[in-house]
């Protein structure tokens, strides 16, 4: 299926400002060789453009991607359609689609694995430079079957710069980013570079580097619930004559204005080479990510300080060749990652975590035959993970993976045609207590879009999804202080299945854009973690199961040019809405859903400068898993201002933005740690970037 060039219609409804850090300006990025079919490009926090796909990725770069970007992932993404953040810590920040999170939503580098050991653990933070990445794709529908085998969650994927895709312009291109935000003092800054070697010849070099305090918040760190508990814990201690745990209590239960050990710092250097040719291209690159974060404590009588230091080394290549017959590109990608965390709690390292991986991609994509085209390929990972240390609550094991793929799209008169299939087997192997498990799992999406007229799209597509169970939801078994919980797996588990519908409707009339998609997924054996009310050494127990699950849920979106001057100023406004109620089966809701938000923006740009108010609705959360607490609704206004001093092909950018202006507090009902680790408060931001 190819783009139908005069349906599209880009809408900018961001926050205008400069482009991504470290982009080069000089011409629009070439298309991924991996990326598949038209795309809705997000420009803020609206959707617009094509209005062919059948499930299109959403795409975040350029301005937008510059306005979004912070350490996590999660947080940068947070504000997407369909999209929230695990908001463990302001060090940790996994991406919530959907309401799926975890070991169901792969984040991916270029189609390549984190390499990490980030789904083990809510506490663990995805091992990705945010500083160094130029788009991220949030996948939906056929093509996530290009990645994984469950397209329930989806797929986000980051394409980074260190392996360059085009000869540059110049001899030397240079990017330099640097910002400061007031919620936690953070700094945060890189720079990068890309020199000509010769006409085929490129080599890149980065550094970023990010710090920050102890994270200010607009009310007190404790919910109501957990405040009250600890203020009867506190009186108990008290009548047993514990007047030191008494008085920490209660100095815990009243705290206001920042979170206790919720720092961050990080730094991050990568270079790479490339050879690139109109046949095709090769390169390499290597990088090293040191990070780390505080874990805010569970309130106790003897509160320990509990951190992590995480270090990366990675190394990435590329090779593709552009034949001109059946296939018009074929690339092989592969990374090898070596990385560890160790676990400090009050000084002294308890527990390390240590994952050694490698994993390999073969994509062929085809030549576009008449209304014919597709892609299809082979993938293989393999992974080492060992746990050292006081809490070795998962024992060490290895995870083999390996899978066929394909995607084929037909476009046939006003009707475009997906379907995708996977087939994956996975083997777990943790030697050590004699377990090993095989998995195979057989993956399908289909999908249709029919086009009744010029702007108007409707699509629906059908999915069966499978995925294996993951080490930990089988064998884990113990208590682990940096998420201070009990867990247990049960190694029993078996395949989790779900079949899917989603259906939506698009317009796009140009200056007038919207779309609606509703989705539901039901699940055979849905595999979740819940709060059994248990609790053991003062922390609660966590007991993964197996049940039916039901997921239902609806993402729309509008936005219009209301105003255009000759001056080439524009006048914009745009709304979302996006909603998800999940439920298992004779038990409950699933715990850790979002509940539904609204959002709304109006927008000035103009060639010099640009203004932005916008404003998100969070309703409360009351549809919550035993021994979960509610969250209250809140509301958040934002406001950003861009000024290009040099003009708008200039050199400089300058950007004053102001996130939660009125300073209040919320709860994120995704987050594990809710309870104790509120939303920022309000944070003011200045950032300034130079091309050069």
């Amino acid at each position: 299926m190819t783009i139908r060039s005069p349906r599209i219609a880009l809408l900018a409804c961001a926050a205008a400002l400069p482009l991504p850090a470290f982009a080069q300006e000089a011409a629009p990025p070439a298309p991924h060789p991996q990326e598949s079919g038209p795309e809705i490009i997000v420009t803020g926090r609206l959707i617009s453009g094509s209005a062919d796909p059948i499930a299109a990725p959403v795409v975040l770069q350029g301005e937008a991607l510059t306005r979004a970007l912070k350490p996590q992932i999660g947080e940068m993404l947070a504000s997407l359609p369909g999209v929230s953040s695990s908001g463990f810590a302001p060090g940790v920040s996994r991406p919530v689609l959907r309401g799926f999170d975890g070991p169901r939503v792969q984040v991916l580098l270029d189609g390549i694995g984190s390499l990490d050991a980030s789904s083990v653990s809510a506490d663990h933070a995805v091992s990705l430079d945010t500083l160094n990445i130029d788009r991220i794709e949030v996948l939906h529908g056929p093509q996530v079957l290009l990645y994984a085998s469950d397209p329930s969650g989806g797929a986000v994927n980051a394409r980074d710069k260190r392996i360059p895709r085009r000869v540059p312009d110049k001899a030397i291109t240079l990017d330099a980013l640097g910002s400061y935000g007031t919620a936690a003092n953070m700094v945060n800054g890189g720079v990068a570079a890309d020199v000509k070697l010769a006409d085929r010849w490129v080599a890149h070099a980065d550094a970023s580097y990010f710090h920050s305090d102890n994270l200010r918040v607009g009310g007190h760190v404790l919910s109501p619930q957990l405040r009250a508990q600890t203020l009867a814990a506190a009186s108990d201690l008290a009548d047993a004559g514990d007047i030191d745990g008494a008085a920490a209590l209660t100095e815990q239960a009243g705290r206001k204005g920042s979170i206790a050990n919720s720092w961050t710092k990080g730094w991050s250097a990568g270079g790479g080479i490339a050879f690139i040719d109109a046949g095709g291209d090769m390169g390499v690159s290597v990088q090293r990510l040191s990070t780390d974060y505080g874990i805010p404590p569970r309130p106790s009588a003897d509160p320990e300080a509990t951190s992590i230091a995480l270090r990366q080394t990675r190394v990435d290549w590329r090779a593709g060749i552009n034949p001109d017959g059946f296939f018009k590109r074929i690339e092989l990608r592969g990374a090898f990652g070596d990385y560890e965390h160790a676990e400090i709690e009050d000084g002294a390292t308890g527990t390390r975590f240590h994952n050694r991986a490698i994993e390999a991609r073969l994509q062929a994509d085809q030549a576009r035959r008449g209304i014919w085209s597709g892609s299809s390929g082979v993938q293989y990972s393999t992974a080492k993970l060992a746990i050292t240390g006081s809490e070795s609550l998962l024992p060490d094991n290895q995870t083999d993976r390996f899978a066929l793929f394909t995607l084929q799209r037909f476009e046939v008169g006003q009707f475009d045609i997906e379907g995708a299939a996977r087939y994956e087997n996975t083997r777990i192997n943790a030697a050590a207590i004699g377990e090993a498990r095989d998995f195979s799992q057989y993956s399908a999406v289909a999908g249709i879009a029919w086009h009744p007229a010029e702007p108007l799209t409707l699509s629906i597509n059908y999915s069966h999804g499978e995925r294996a169970p993951s080490a930990e939801e089988l064998f884990v078994d113990g208590m682990h202080d940096a998420t201070q919980s009990y867990e247990r797996g049960n190694p029993a588990f078996t395949v989790e299945k779900s079949d899917g519908i989603e259906a939506g409707i698009r317009y796009n009339g140009g200056d007038l854009v919207g779309s609606v998609t509703g989705y539901a997924v039901n699940f055979d054996n849905f595999i979740t973690a819940v709060p059994t009310g248990e609790v053991i050494g003062d922390f609660p127990v966590y007991q993964y199961l197996q049940a039916p699950a039901r997921f239902r849920g609806v993402e729309a979106e509008a936005g219009w040019t209301f105003a255009r001057l000759a001056s080439g100023a524009s006048l914009k406004g745009d709304a979302g809405l996006d909603y998800t109620r999940a439920s298992l089966v004779n038990i409950g809701p699933v715990p850790r859903i979002p509940p539904m938000r609204a959002r709304g923006g109006l927008e000035f740009n103009s060639p010099a400068f640009d203004l932005r108010g916008e404003v998100e609705w969070n309703a409360r959360q009351l549809r919550v898993a035993e021994n979960e607490n509610p969250t209250s609704a809140f509301t958040l206004v934002n406001l950003s201002a861009t000024w290009r001093p040099l003009g708008q092909d200039g050199p400089l950018s300058l950007v004053l933005a102001a996130d939660n202006l009125f300073d209040v507090s919320g709860r994120l009902a995704a987050s594990d740690t809710r309870d104790f680790v509120p939303i920022a408060g309000r944070d003011v931001r200045l950032t300034a970037k130079i091309s050069y």
